[in-house]
């Protein structure tokens, strides 16, 4: 089944293919991440689901076909994206303020400006008056809230999430889901989510990508036309949920079903 890929959108696979040894992982993989979209990628687990964002961060070449980022290949380490880890991994031996700020200082950038926009990121994600706080000393979404602060505190254009709230307890894992739909649409970003989830998957993003098994394939790229912004707390009141839930789950399904 074939999908049309914009080789010069924000991100781009291009007939991915990928091998760990004897084991074809991916084959023929293609699908793009629009200017300023949220695409949400499904899949059984084992599937290359994670393969896909180390290919997208530089982390790891294909074994065949091509990852374009604006319309260029990724070639190395791609310092031109902002990573949201399935672990919060917030240095210990800093603060909050200093964790946020940390990849401001790697860039050179002067220390009032780096104080004020690290600021500007904590306050966006409702943590102010724990900037002098340490990784242990918060909570689990705090930590979290932490993470996506410091990776929006640069601007990215292309952020990749790795299933960034699995571990959380389901009340702070809506309001993350919330508020980083909030966070995303001003920043004005483009979103390559890996999840599980087939209500977060369809709550969060404007496309979905089903993958098959191993070796997996786009079996589906599914258009979410829901309005925004999205209820996340109560997602059966939002109109249209169900039908685009449904519309997903019945390829999930289909590939859970498959042996």
């Amino acid at each position: 089944m074939p999908f049309d890929v914009d080789a010069a959108a924000p991100l781009s696979f291009k007939s991915i293919e990928h091998r760990f040894g004897g084991t074809e992982v991916l084959r023929s993989i293609s699908f793009d991440i629009p200017d300023q979209k949220f695409v949400a990628v499904l899949g059984p687990s084992g599937c290359g689901k994670s393969t896909l964002l180390q290919m997208a961060a530089g982390l790891l070449r294909p074994s065949g076909g091509t990852v374009l980022q604006d319309g260029r290949p990724i070639e190395g380490v791609n310092r031109r994206i902002g990573i949201v880890p399935q672990q919060a991994q917030l240095l210990p031996w800093k603060t909050l303020l200093e964790n946020v700020a940390f990849p401001l200082v790697l860039r050179g950038v002067k220390r009032a400006e780096w104080l004020r926009r690290a600021e500007e990121a904590i306050a966006a994600v409702d943590l102010q008056g724990f900037e002098g706080h340490y990784p242990y000393q918060l909570s689990g979404g705090m930590q979290k809230r932490g993470s996506i602060a410091r990776t929006l505190v640069y601007g990215p254009r292309l952020i990749l999430m790795d299933e960034p709230f699995g571990a959380l307890d389901a009340q702070t894992r809506m309001q993350l889901q919330h508020d980083l739909q909030a966070l995303v649409m001003r920043a004005g970003a483009s979103v390559l989510l890996v999840t599980h989830d087939v209500a977060e998957a369809v709550m969060l993003a404007d496309r979905v990508v089903v993958l098959s098994r191993r070796p997996a394939q786009v079996v589906a790229d599914v258009a979410i036309p829901l309005a925004r912004p999205r209820n996340v707390f109560e997602p059966h009141t939002v109109p249209g949920f169900a039908e685009a839930y449904e519309s997903v789950w019945q390829h999930v399904r289909g590939e859970m079903s498959r042996r």
